[in-house]
């Protein structure tokens, strides 16, 4: 499929948007502009606002039954085109076709999950006190929904929002991310085509704020899905506060990889190397404070960079490249910065460090070892190829080091032990531990972080809570 503009979709069709304003797409590898996106303003947000209002009294209506139906449907689409959709992908947000197929078809997963849970909305009948009394309680569709979702998965962040607020009957104004505009225009054109009604789901580009400050407050928007940077994260929360919305934030992390002495060290270095370097390390959930045990330290050291060096740098759309562009020129000046403070504050550079070619955003996969605590990498989200590897001695020693930061989204732990499994994966102040291998983010599980790392689950059962009211009837015989 080749690159076309993107444009807007409100009740049911696509159009540019009122002003006739378009924002330029570049393609990350080479620094081109490969087409446009349709450009929003508040006229066009009024007209959303309508549909959605419209769109969720007719969807409510629908028996779970059928959303199950049409949604199965979608999620059919979006198998049948990946083969399309991945392309659009990579040459929007940088990442390798490979890992492009992968998000296109989890998608699909994620949609027939949310698909069978809207069959599984079940209340509960509450025992009474007295004779002649029934009580219930009952789910019902929060209402409208405002989902704004980044760049780093385009399809992923806006597939969970979407799929779980329709599974739970609610109508949607996604705000996707400018810079990769295309693969989630196909995820929204599957549902349409799959026969979603027209106003349920409207899709919007535009100014980030300005949309974000006018769709929070609106009446018709009755809850809130945000997945982005803790400090934006605040900032529409506060917002949503203000106006007694609902929310679900999946904000930044700081993942601590903590790897015992009694650990497989080939199989964790193996498979927290794969992790790092998964999208060029813009990951919300990526490995990025390792924390080794003295004895095993040097042979950890020594395996990751083995297996950051394995890794081909390129064009996200060769076959042979295994990491792609960073998707930014912003990422870049971060990483290069963070590499140049961690070194200047004693740090030793084991592998990387450094842009790659002088034509798109690509960095060397790179590990620094022997990290201080007042590095910036050691508090600052790298969002990035950069890999720190810090050495600790005792238990209690790394669990303060786990818990130092403030956020607490994603985190991971390697031992042979039973005993100290049990007591890593209790004493980890984060949303989700993975101990032993890397098993998050399947469409099953709950997704979501503790403390800065925001609240709610984009995952599991525990998603569909914050698209759901609960009422409670109570009828007395007469």
């Amino acid at each position: 499929m080749a690159y076309s503009n993107t444009q807007l979709f409100i009740n049911g069709k696509w159009r540019p948007g009122q002003s006739g304003k378009t924002i330029a797409v570049l393609n990350p590898a080479t620094e081109e502009q490969i087409g446009t996106v349709a450009h929003a303003d508040r006229a066009d947000l009024d007209e959303a606002l309508e549909a959605a209002a419209k769109g969720f009294k007719a969807w409510r209506a629908v028996a779970p039954f059928d959303r199950c139906r049409i949604m199965r449907k979608a999620a059919a689409i979006m198998r049948e085109r990946n083969e399309e959709i991945a392309p659009l992908l990579t040459m929007e947000q940088g990442k390798t076709l490979a890992e492009a197929k992968i998000e296109a078809m989890l998608s699909a997963d994620i949609i027939e999950w949310f698909a069978e849970e809207a069959k599984r909305a079940y209340g509960r009948v509450i025992p009474a006190r007295g004779p002649g009394v029934y009580q219930i309680a009952v789910k019902e569709p929060v209402g409208p929904v405002a989902a704004f979702t980044p760049w780093n998965f385009p399809i992923n962040q806006v597939v969970r929002k979407l799929s779980a607020g329709l599974a739970a009957g609610c109508s949607i104004i996604v705000k996707a991310p400018e810079e990769t505009p295309a693969a989630p225009a196909q995820l929204i054109k599957a549902f349409a085509d799959a026969g979603v009604p027209d106003g349920v789901i409207n899709l919007v580009y535009g100014v980030p704020s300005e949309i974000s400050e006018y769709l929070i407050p609106h009446p018709v928007i009755r809850k809130i899905s945000f997945t982005g940077s803790t400090v934006v994260g605040k900032q529409l929360s506060a917002l949503a506060g203000l106006h007694m919305k609902r929310a679900t934030m999946e904000l930044g992390g700081h993942a601590p990889a903590i790897v015992f002495k009694d650990a497989d060290v080939s199989s964790a270095a193996k498979i927290l190397a794969a992790a790092k370097y998964r999208n060029a390390g813009q990951v919300c959930i990526s490995p990025t404070r390792m924390l080794v045990q003295d004895d095993v330290f040097r042979e950890f050291v020594d395996k990751f960079v083995e297996g950051a060096k394995s890794m081909k740098v390129g064009n996200g759309l060769d076959p042979d490249s295994k990491m792609g562009s960073l998707a930014n020129p912003r990422r870049v000046t971060a990483i290069e910065g963070m590499v140049q403070d961690a070194v200047g504050k004693g740090a030793k550079l084991e592998t990387g460090g450094h842009r790659v070619g002088n034509k798109g955003y690509f960095f060397e996969p790179t590990v620094v070892s022997d990290v201080p605590k007042d590095a910036r990498a050691m508090n600052e989200e790298p969002f990035g190829p950069l890999a720190l590897i810090s050495r600790f001695s005792t238990f209690d020693e790394v669990a303060e080091e786990a818990n130092r930061l403030p956020f607490g989204l994603a985190s991971y732990a390697f031992t042979n032990s039973t005993k100290t499994a049990t007591a890593i994966g209790a004493a980890i102040e984060a949303g989700m531990v993975s101990i032993n291998s890397f098993g998050l983010a399947l469409p099953e599980v709950p997704f979501g972080g503790v403390k800065d790392s925001g609240y709610g689950s984009e995952g599991g059962t525990e998603a569909m809570e914050g698209y759901f009211n609960t009422k409670f009837i109570t009828q007395t015989g007469v």
